[in-house]
């Protein structure tokens, strides 16, 4: 058998397809492993390149084995799925695994990081999170529409109705009957659960961000808070992939779809693609950030001044989420602690001028 230099593999629950080539590329291996079998047949070949695709379980397998000395490369799916014969019409496990294989042959294709078991885990605190507060909304909404078929109606927010929510439900002089009261208040307690749950997660997530350094220094930007300092830290994994704060802008989907042709350049919405987690709470903290401010600092009219810099960002959609996301990047690929004073030098020539 020549030797495996490398090796695509496409994962999946129970069987694993793997491709594997030599140095000139011919095809050496393919086949299908079952699970119990995959990291076996790894150890009994030499360190090669293993391409996988970054999906369910693709971080535990990249480490089992890199522990075996195999150099392995994670490659977004919507990387490879331009190499796959047959084009999006044709799918299957070996055109998989084949696709993934070519696709670490390019010479400037882009790889995921491999996340460790520490990074990994917070990712499940912030996705546990979310989930609670998906839940809880849903029960809200739920409640509250419940008891607007019995006329009793409650001011929008979720602040409002637990305030009112007892009360209303304990009315006598609305029409609900007891059925009724008692499955809203089974409704009630199912709430307070949720809030206990959130809660919990909402401290252990704090104390992440108060002993980690990076996410402290994530923290010192305007509109950045624990929850979205512990997700940006547990998801980029290694903002030094990225030449620079646009390509994590890229990364996240915050800038804008392009349909640019003959020097003409047309800009769309933001394409709002991978992470969306953090790209939601990008969202969240760039409005707050913005609409805390002062409207005098808002309306700013001086050319070149922050307060017009920020009147122009608030016209554009997509840009505080931008900038948040570029100083995001400089913050943790540099290892530098946000300056809120700093301007670039042609920003300053401007302002004096």
């Amino acid at each position: 058998m020549d030797k495996i230099t490398r090796i695509g593999v496409d994962l999946a629950k129970n069987v694993m397809q793997v491709h594997a080539v030599d140095s000139a590329g011919r095809v050496v291996a393919r086949k299908a492993i079952a699970r119990e079998r995959f990291v076996s047949w790894f150890a009994n070949l030499e360190p090669c390149l293993v391409a996988m695709e970054a999906c369910g379980a693709a971080h535990y397998w990249a480490r089992k084995l890199r522990a075996l000395g195999h150099d392995v490369r994670l490659i977004p799916p919507q990387f490879v799925a331009p190499y796959r014969k047959g084009g999006v019409h044709v799918k299957n496990d070996a055109l998989d695994a084949e696709a993934t294989c070519e696709a670490a042959s390019r010479p400037h294709m882009r790889f995921v990081p491999v996340k460790s078991p520490a990074q990994q885990s917070l990712l499940v605190l912030q996705r546990m999170h979310t989930g609670f507060v998906e839940e809880r909304t849903a029960l809200v909404n739920r409640l509250r529409g419940l008891l607007a078929e019995f006329g009793v109606f409650v001011p929008q927010g979720i602040r409002q109705l637990h305030q009112h929510f007892i009360d209303r439900v304990e009315d006598g002089n609305n029409e609900l009957a007891g059925p009724a009261r008692q499955a809203l208040m089974h409704g009630w307690a199912q709430w307070q659960a949720l809030d206990e749950e959130i809660a919990w997660f909402d401290r252990q997530i704090a104390e992440h961000a108060n002993h980690d350094s990076q996410a402290q220094r994530c923290m010192d930007v305007c509109g950045v808070g624990r929850l979205t300092a512990s997700a940006a830290v547990a998801t980029v994994v290694d903002a030094r992939q990225f030449k620079n704060g646009r390509q994590l802008a890229a990364w996240l989907g915050l800038v804008p779809r392009q349909k640019s042709s003959g020097g003409k350049q047309r800009l769309g919405r933001i394409t709002r693609q991978s992470n969306d987690h953090l790209r939601t709470l990008l969202f969240q903290g760039a409005r707050s950030a913005i609409s805390s401010l002062p409207t005098a600092v808002m309306i700013g009219s001086r050319a070149g001044s922050s307060s017009s810099r920020l009147a122009w960002a608030a016209t554009r959609p997509w840009s505080p989420w931008l900038t948040r996301a570029r100083i995001l990047w400089a913050v943790l690929a540099r290892g530098e602690r946000f300056d809120p004073s700093y301007a670039p030098a042609r920003t300053r020539m401007a302002a004096g001028a």
